[in-house]
């Protein structure tokens, strides 16, 4: 039901009542204007069905306690206003999850302190590791040099269709950054996020992107 679909995204709870991991990022969507989730709702109910099998998730102890743990209700949370482009910005970063890649955790997944979006993250890859970058506005190692324009420019060059397929060479990193669905965001959200990003703590972090895997 659609209900049964709200609460997956914004509780990470499946139809039969158990506990979803949180790679599916509920933690961030629960932050979702009711509105928002309804229309997400809406959206897929428009992709035709098709069949599939889905495996189910495993989890080793003591994993499979604490995702028991993790699930809360969602409580109602409200849209700022366009016009408030700071806190509208700071509403689409948390939904979608920029802090979740671009803020460094420790060996528990905890977020490491001060280190806000300060890059660094790492991701296994077949080619080595990914790290996400430092996107907090330090001059030097974070995006503090960036204008406003340059910045929407950087994802919406990703909207154009000979950039839809860009095949890996030699010399360019790999990269788990989702530029092509978030190229699909308005010059105005764009806008919004980048003054939100304006406004947290500058952090020196110089990141190293990707390590290639020993040859």
């Amino acid at each position: 039901t659609d209900g049964e679909v709200f609460r997956a995204i914004t509780a990470g709870i499946d139809k039969d009542g158990k506990p979803l991991f949180p790679i599916m990022p509920y933690p961030a969507y629960s932050h979702m204007a009711r509105e928002d989730v309804e229309a997400i709702i809406a959206y897929l109910r428009t992709i035709p069905a098709k069949e599939g099998e889905s495996r189910k998730s495993e989890f080793d102890f003591p994993l499979n306690l604490i995702v028991r743990m993790m699930p809360q209700p969602y409580t109602e949370k409200s849209r700022p206003a366009r016009s408030d482009t700071i806190a509208y910005g700071g509403y689409l970063s948390r939904i979608a999850a920029c802090h979740l890649c671009h803020t460094p955790t420790d060996d528990q997944g905890t977020p490491l302190p001060g280190m806000d979006f300060a890059g660094g993250e790492e991701f296994p890859d077949k080619n080595g590791i990914i790290r996400s970058s430092n996107i907090t506005p330090d001059m030097q190692t974070g995006i503090g040099s960036w204008s406003k324009a340059y910045f929407i420019q950087r994802f919406k060059t990703y909207a154009k269709p000979e950039m839809q397929a860009i095949p890996l060479k030699d010399g360019l990193n790999p990269t788990d950054m989702p530029w092509y669905s978030f190229a699909g965001m308005t010059e105005e959200d764009l806008g919004a996020l980048y003054a939100y990003l304006r406004t947290v703590p500058a952090v020196k972090n110089a990141v190293e992107k990707f390590t290639p895997k020993a040859k």
